[in-house]
């Protein structure tokens, strides 16, 4: 009733796999999370900029270019909007 070595080395193998095939899988998932985490942030810092700003004038409208730039760089996104709207 003894192990064989063929035993343990194909488990030994099975379990490096599945310690490799998680992490590959495990790396999307970071990305995914973290532009969830910079939309989130970047849609709330641009609500604070249109409801603080709107004392003082400063407006940025919330359409889908917008919503995409302030999701993928969250508040340097924002920053980057309020600058071009000055410029232009």
């Amino acid at each position: 009733m003894g192990f064989e070595l063929s035993i343990i080395l194909a488990y030994a193998f099975g379990l490096i796999l599945l310690y490799m095939i998680g992490w590959v899988l495990l790396i999307p998932i970071k990305l995914i999370m973290r532009l969830i985490w910079n939309g989130v942030i970047g849609g709330i810092m641009l609500l604070l900029v249109n409801f603080i700003g709107g004392m003082w004038g400063i407006y940025i409208a919330i359409n889908p270019i917008n919503a995409l730039v302030t999701g993928f760089l969250g508040v340097p996104g924002v920053i980057l909007l309020l600058l071009l709207q000055y410029i232009l």
